[in-house]
C-alpha cells in the first residue's frame, strides 16, 4: 500500500552521519529502509531528493507523511513487511539509506535496488550495544566488521564502527555501487 504526502515545519531530527555526509551523495531517487518516523526521509526530500520510504508500522508510515506535509515536503510510504513481502525494485535508487535496522536479508536486495554509482547510507547497532541496553537480540547486532564485509564489493566511502558519546555502539558506512 502506497500513501503520498504533499507539502509546512519539522519533524524531529535527522541522523547526525546522514546530515554530516550528505554533500557525498548523488541527488536524485532515494529509498528510506525502515523508516519509522520518516526524519531521516524528510532531510533527504528537503535536501532536493525525490524520497520513497518503507516501514512495517502503519502509524510510523502516517506519521511519516504528517511531518513531511508539515515540512512542506513531498514523500511516498509504503506499509510493509520487510521481511516477508517487501522486494526493493531493482537498479532504482541513486540512495539508498538504512538507520537502526538489520534485516541480513535484505541486503541483496538493497545492493540490487542501487543504480550502478548508486550509494548506500547504512547505520545500525553492533554487538557491543548491550552494554548500553536495546537491541540485545544478536540477530539485530552487527558483528565486528560485519558491515564493511556486507558491502565489500562497493567501492567503501566512508566506514567507522564503534561507540559513540558513550551511549550506542555503532557501526555505519557510505559505500558507491560499482
Amino acid at each position: 500500500m502506497w500513501l503520498i504526502s504533499h507539502s509546512h515545519d519539522s519533524a524531529s531530527r535527522p541522523a547526525q552521519f546522514l546530515q554530516e555526509n550528505i554533500e557525498l551523495l548523488p541527488k536524485g531517487c532515494a529509498l528510506d529502509v525502515a523508516m519509522g518516523n520518516g526524519q531521516n526521509a524528510i532531510y533527504l526530500a528537503r535536501m532536493g531528493f525525490e524520497v520513497e520510504g518503507v516501514d512495517a508500522s502503519a502509524e510510523a508510515a502516517h506519521n511519516a507523511l504528517e511531518a513531511a506535509q508539515r515540512a512542506g515536503v513531498t514523500l511516498r510510504a509504503e506499509i510493509a513487511d520487510l521481511e516477508r513481502n517487501y522486494l526493493i525494485k531493482k537498479s532504482t535508487y541513486d540512495v539508498i539509506i538504512c538507520f537502526r535496522y538489520l534485516q541480513r536479508s535484505l541486503i541483496p536486495q538493497i545492493k540490487d535496488g542501487l543504480r550502478k554509482g548508486g550509494m548506500i547510507v547504512y547505520e545500525t547497532f553492533t554487538v557491543d550495544q548491550v552494554q548500553f541496553g536495546r537491541p540485545k537480540n544478536p540477530d539485530y547486532l552487527l558483528e565486528p566488521n560485519e558491515l564493511l564485509d556486507m558491502f565489500r564489493d562497493f567501492r567503501c566511502i566512508l566506514y567507522q564502527e564503534g561507540i559513540v558519546d558513550n551511549r550506542k555502539a555503532v557501526a555505519r558506512t557510505i559505500a558507491e555501487k560499482l
